[in-house]
C-alpha cells in the first residue's frame, strides 16, 4: 500500500499533492496496482469492486499520456484522451474526478452527455480541454459533426463496458474506435467483465495486461447481504420498516422499471418520507436536483432504475434496498456496490416472497456472495428501538454548556419545575415524534425455510437421461402409462366431484346489490386501451379490488367504467391526482342522466352485457376478460374481398 509520504515522490509534485489535499492518507489497491512498472505503456483490463477508487485509478492511468498541447483551433477540440462511460451521472462523476486531479497538470476535463446542450459543450470545447468523458451517442455525434478532432487521441478508456453493452451502445462504441488513430492505448475498467465484454476487448485490444484491485467477481467485505423473506403484497410495508429501523444513513432503494420507481415514490411520499426518484426519463435539471438532495442528506432514499443509478458516488449510503430481485448476478453487484464503499460498512436488503426464494439464492450465490435471512422489522420492534434512541439522546452523558439566551435551556428549568412532570415529559415526547416520519407497518411474519442447493447442471442432465431412458410398461402407443406402469400401487378411480361450492367474495358482492357509478377515463381504443388493462388501472389508481369494478366500456377515445358506489368515494379521491405512469390519463364521475356517451363515429364500440345477481365463484384478476366482464366485441365485420389480401378484386374489362 502507497501511503501519503511517497506519494510526490511516486506521482511527482501537481498529481502528489493533488490527493494530499483531498485527504488521502494511501492509495487503495486498484489505484496503487495501475501504478506497477509491468502496467506502464500496456492496454490495461481494470477490475476491482464497485466503490474501491476505479475513477481516480483511471486519472492514474493516463498521466503521462494527457500531457501536450491540447489547444483548440477555430473551436475544434483536440484531446489527448477520451473516456467513454454508459449515463450522464458517472459522466459527471468522472469529470469531476479528474478535475481536481489534474488541476495541477492544468489539464481541462469536460463532458458530453445526451440531454446536455451543444452550446454549452462547444463552448467547453474552445478551452482545449485535454480529456473529454461522455456517453457513447453524444461523443460520436461530436466526432460525425467535426466538434473533435481525433487526431491527437492516445488513449481511449471504456468504463463499465459491461452496461454501455447491455443499454446497446455497442455500435455506437465500435464507431468510436473507427475515428481513433493506430497506436493508441485502450483501457477497460469495469467491475465485471462478462464474456461480451471480451469479445468487444478482444477487437479493440492489443495484448492487454489484466489488473485486479480485487479478484474478479469477489464480493465487497464491507457489505452485509440480507434476504428477507416478505409476503406476496407487503413489499411497500417491508420498504418501509426497513427505512424506520435504520433512520440514520442514507438509503438508495432500486425498481426494475421507470414506472415502478414513480409508483414506489409515490407511495413512500404519501407515507411521509422525504424521498426523490431518478430514472432515464427525467431532465438533466431535475436529475441533478434529485441527486444533490440525496448527497446533502435531505432525503430519507433515493429510488432510482439500475441505469440510473450508476454513476452516484455518495460515500454515506448506508443501505441498498433491491424491491425485487435483479435479473442477473452482474446487476446485483453494481446495485449492492452503491454502499460500503471507502472502507465504511454497508448493508444490501433484498426483498423476496416465499416462492421467490430459490430463484434469488442462486442468483445470490453466482455474484459469489455470503448472505444470511433475515426477518423484517416488525412494528413492535421500531417502536421500542425508537423509544431507546429517544432515551439516549434525552439522558446521554454529553454536557450541555447553557448560554444566557439559550431560550430551550430556559424552557427546560420552567419544564422541571412543573409539578406533574413525567405528564409533561408524556407530551413533550407526543408533540416532538423524534425520528418518525412516518408510522410502522404490521407485517407477516414468514418463516424461513431451507433454502435449495444449486444442482449441477451435469447431475441434472444425468437425472433427465436417466427418467427418459426408464422402462415403462406395454401399453396403447401414444397412452400415458398409469400408476402399475410407473411402478406403483394401482389406485381405485376418483369419485366424480359435485358441483364447486361458490367462493366467497372478500368484503361484498357489488353485483349483487347493483348499485354503480360510472366514471369518465380519457383513455380509448386509439390509445390501446382494452378491458384487460382498464381493469388492472382501475385496480392499481383506485386502490380497489376486482369486485368493485362493474361494467366496462371501451370507445374510440375514451372509456366508460362502472365502479361500486361503496367503493366510489375512495376510488374517486385516489385517481384525483395525475398517475406518474400515464399523467395523461384522467378519470372523473361520469354526470349521470345525461346520454349514452357516443364517440365521432357514432357509437361504442363494445356493447354491455349488465352484471346480473349471481352465485358464481369470483374469477381471478389474472384470468378476467371479455364475457366475464359483461363486454361483448360488436365491432362490424371486416369486409370479404374475393382477392383474399383486404383489397377488391377490380372487374375485368
Amino acid at each position: 500500500m502507497i501511503d501519503a509520504s511517497s506519494f510526490e515522490e511516486l506521482l511527482g509534485p501537481e498529481l502528489g499533492g493533488a490527493l494530499a489535499k483531498k485527504g488521502f492518507t494511501e492509495l487503495t489497491p486498484v489505484q496503487a496496482a495501475v501504478l506497477e512498472p509491468e502496467h506502464q505503456g500496456v492496454d490495461l483490463r481494470i477490475s476491482s469492486q464497485t466503490g474501491s477508487g476505479k475513477t481516480v485509478a483511471i486519472g492514474l492511468t493516463l498521466r503521462d499520456l494527457v500531457a501536450g498541447d491540447t489547444r483548440a483551433e477555430k473551436g475544434i477540440a483536440r484531446p489527448r484522451a477520451l473516456v467513454v462511460v454508459p449515463t450522464r451521472e458517472l459522466a459527471k462523476q468522472v469529470e469531476e474526478e479528474l478535475r481536481w486531479l489534474y488541476e495541477g497538470l492544468r489539464v481541462r476535463v469536460a463532458s458530453v452527455t445526451g440531454g446536455g446542450g451543444y452550446r454549452d459543450e462547444l463552448r467547453a470545447f474552445s478551452q482545449g480541454p485535454g480529456v473529454i468523458v461522455g456517453t457513447p451517442g453524444r461523443l460520436l455525434d461530436h466526432l460525425d459533426r467535426g466538434a473533435i478532432a481525433p487526431s491527437q487521441i492516445a488513449a481511449i478508456v471504456l468504463d463499465e463496458a459491461d452496461r454501455m453493452l447491455d443499454l446497446g451502445f455497442q455500435e455506437d462504441i465500435e464507431k468510436i474506435f473507427s475515428f481513433a488513430p493506430e497506436g493508441r492505448r485502450t483501457h477497460l475498467v469495469s467491475a465485471t467483465f462478462p464474456r461480451e465484454v471480451l469479445r468487444l476487448a478482444d477487437r479493440v485490444q492489443n495484448a492487454p495486461v489484466r489488473v485486479e484491485g480485487t479478484p474478479l467477481g469477489s464480493a465487497n467485505a464491507d457489505i452485509e447481504h440480507l434476504v428477507h423473506l416478505v409476503a406476496s403484497g407487503e413489499q411497500l410495508s417491508a420498504i418501509i420498516n426497513l427505512l424506520l429501523a435504520s433512520p440514520s444513513g442514507q438509503t438508495l432503494i432500486f425498481a426494475r422499471t421507470r414506472a415502478d420507481v414513480a409508483d414506489l415514490t409515490s407511495a413512500l411520499a404519501d407515507a411521509g418520507f422525504r424521498v426523490r426518484s431518478l430514472s432515464g426519463e427525467m431532465e438533466q435539471r431535475e436529475r441533478n436536483a434529485a441527486l444533490a438532495d440525496f448527497k446533502r442528506g435531505d432525503l430519507h432514499a433515493l429510488v432510482a432504475t439500475d441505469v440510473a443509478a450508476r454513476g452516484i458516488d455518495v460515500q454515506d449510503i448506508a443501505r441498498v434496498i433491491h424491491a425485487e430481485a435483479p435479473t442477473d448476478a452482474d446487476s446485483y453487484t453494481h446495485r449492492s456496490g452503491r454502499t460500503g464503499r471507502a472502507g465504511k460498512k454497508g448493508a444490501s436488503s433484498l426483498l423476496v416472497t416465499p416462492a421467490g426464494l430459490a430463484r434469488a439464492a442462486g442468483l445470490l450465490r453466482r455474484a459469489r456472495v455470503q448472505f444470511r435471512l433475515a426477518p423484517v422489522p416488525t412494528r413492535e420492534e421500531i417502536l421500542a428501538g425508537r423509544d431507546e434512541r429517544i432515551f439516549e439522546k434525552l439522558t446521554g452523558e454529553e454536557e450541555i454548556e447553557p448560554r444566557p439566551d439559550d431560550a430551550a435551556w430556559t424552557l427546560a428549568k420552567r419544564l422541571a419545575a412543573a409539578p406533574k412532570l413525567t405528564q409533561v415529559l408524556a407530551r413533550l415526547l407526543a408533540l416532538s415524534k423524534i425520528d418518525a416520519p412516518a408510522e410502522p407497518r404490521r407485517v407477516t411474519v414468514v418463516r424461513s425455510r431451507p433454502i435449495p442447493e444449486d444442482r449441477p447442471r451435469r447431475e441434472r442432465d444425468r437425472d433427465r437421461e436417466w427418467d427418459r431412458d426408464r422402462p415403462r410398461a406395454p401399453g396403447p402407443e401414444g397412452a400415458r402409462p398409469g400408476p402399475a406402469a410407473r411402478g406403483g400401487d394401482e389406485r381405485p378411480p376418483r369419485e366424480p366431484r359435485g358441483p364447486r361450492e361458490p367462493r366467497p367474495a372478500k368484503d361484498r358482492a357489488p353485483g349483487a346489490e347493483g348499485a354503480w357509478v360510472p366514471f369518465r377515463v380519457t383513455w380509448g381504443e386509439l390509445h390501446g386501451a382494452d378491458t384487460r388493462r382498464l381493469l388492472a388501472m382501475m385496480c392499481r389508481r383506485g386502490q380497489i379490488d376486482g369486485v368493485d369494478v362493474g361494467a366496462i366500456r371501451v370507445f374510440r377515445t375514451y372509456s366508460v367504467v362502472n365502479i361500486a358506489e361503496s367503493a366510489a368515494p375512495g376510488f374517486e379521491s385516489a385517481t384525483r391526482a395525475p398517475d406518474p405512469r400515464d399523467p395523461r390519463v384522467r378519470i372523473q364521475r361520469f354526470i349521470e342522466g345525461g346520454p349514452p356517451p357516443r364517440d365521432r363515429e357514432g357509437g361504442p364500440h363494445e356493447r354491455i352485457i349488465p352484471p346480473a345477481p349471481s352465485s358464481k365463484p369470483q374469477i381471478p384478476l389474472e384470468r378476467r376478460s371479455g364475457p366475464e366482464l359483461g363486454v361483448v366485441s360488436e365491432r362490424p365485420p371486416r369486409p370479404h374481398f374475393a382477392g383474399g389480401h383486404g383489397k377488391p378484386r377490380r372487374p375485368k374489362r
